[in-house]
């Protein structure tokens, strides 16, 4: 790094560039990475931030590091850092990111790219953030969080059209099969997508700490519970039902807590990204809302390692994961049911799409079910049946359609 700037009095902006100097590898390149297959806008623009949304130890940080080359940028006015960094415990407020900001330009220039790692963490960053954006300077921003709800309330409404939001998840099939070319699906399919544990010795052991750690950091200090143990058992709960339709009374019933407590404590599985809901698809608002959700889980390996009862079984494994793909490409993600149940309905292409999941060859009650869901939607499109050699595929025929963040 090169010497800073004599202009800079205060030690402690010293120090914060120390800090972020250990994280923007300005001496010397990152280490070598899978490439991700995330679609990113086609350039990062002064005054409208990139966000980038995703479960804990899903690999955001080291997509940041990617950004940094995708775009072509100058490495030595970008400044990467992240907010769990121990070092910046006591300096979680945005006065430090503003002098993080103040004393980066006062070395670097003007015309720098700030690369902010799960900034959730940093008290009052939503409208410092806003501040800067209506303020550009020549500033170009991404910022990373392990929630959800990161730009709801308060910054969803103050980034309205400020903001460009993408969603990060574990490695998909082809990703995986870049650090095990000879992985078989079903390899795939046990032990998961987090990119620190493929290939690891200690792999079950490193999924359950980031079971653990995700519940406690991301879903115990949302609500403020006493106990992690009724949020591990809700999400256990979720993750044995995957797939089927789930009955908050019922959850709350078996954990023996309120039914109101038990809606927070999905709420926030959802939000730590631990489980995804599926909805009810119908055009009817209200019969959506009535209807039950099914829950799915952001990784078939973090399912297995938490489920020791249901998780080895290779078609539940393979709808997770064919959800996972459908949630990638679609972002809304719907069931139905009538006599028979439809696993998945997207919209592809403007009509919706009725997808049926089995592992080899599709069952006969999945058929009819399509035709009693052409019955009550006679506009759909035809169905598409996936199985495992489909997935292995890329399910062509739900090709996402171009975008641009291509």
């Amino acid at each position: 790094m090169p010497v800073l700037s004599s202009k800079l009095d205060k030690m402690e902006k010293a120090d914060l560039l120390r800090v972020a100097a250990d994280w923007s590898h300005w001496d010397a390149p990152p280490p070598r990475s899978v490439v991700r297959t995330v679609a990113v806008p086609r350039e990062l623009r002064p005054g409208i931030a990139l966000v980038i949304q995703g479960v804990r130890r899903c690999g955001k940080s080291t997509l940041l590091e990617q950004l940094i080359d995708r775009y072509g940028l100058d490495r030595s006015k970008c400044l990467f850092i992240n907010f769990e960094d121990p070092r910046l415990a006591q300096s979680l407020d945005h006065a430090t990111l503003q002098d993080l900001v103040d004393a980066f330009e006062a070395d670097r220039g003007p015309g720098c790219t700030y690369l902010f790692d799960e900034v959730q963490w940093v008290d009052g960053w939503q409208r410092w953030l806003r501040a800067q954006l209506d303020r550009p300077k020549q500033r170009r921003f991404v910022v990373t969080g392990s929630n959800a709800h990161l730009l709801s309330g308060e910054l969803g409404s103050s980034l309205t059209g400020r903001h460009h939001a993408i969603e990060l998840f574990p490695f998909d099939l082809g990703e995986f099969r870049v650090l095990r070319p000879k992985a078989t699906l079903e390899d795939y399919l046990d032990a998961g997508g987090f990119p620190a544990t493929i290939g690891a010795s200690d792999h079950d052991r490193l999924l359950r700490g980031y079971f653990q750690d995700i519940v406690e950091r991301d879903m115990r200090e949302r609500v403020g519970a006493r106990s992690s143990t009724p949020l591990r058992q809700l999400v256990q709960m979720l993750f044995e039902s995957a797939g089927s339709e789930t009955s908050i009374r019922r959850l709350a019933a078996a954990l023996g807590i309120s039914v109101d407590t038990t809606s927070l404590y999905v709420d926030a599985a959802e939000s730590a990204y631990l489980a995804i809901g599926c909805p009810f698809f119908s055009w009817s608002e209200r019969q959506r809302i009535v209807r039950n959700r099914k829950y799915y889980p952001i990784d078939t390996g973090l399912r297995r390692g938490a489920v020791t009862t249901t998780g080895h079984d290779r078609g539940k494994q393979l709808e997770c994961a064919v959800f996972l793909l459908l949630r990638r490409r679609f972002r809304q993600v719907h069931y139905w049911r009538g006599t028979g149940e439809i696993d998945f309905v997207v919209d592809h292409r403007g009509k919706p799409t009725p997808v049926q999941v089995s592992w080899d060859t599709t069952k006969e009650r999945a058929r009819r079910a399509v035709d009693e869901f052409h019955a009550a939607h006679p506009t759909a499109a035809e169905a598409v049946f996936v199985t495992a050699e489909s997935f292995e595929a890329g399910v062509p025929e739900l090709a996402p359609d171009d975008d641009d963040g291509a």
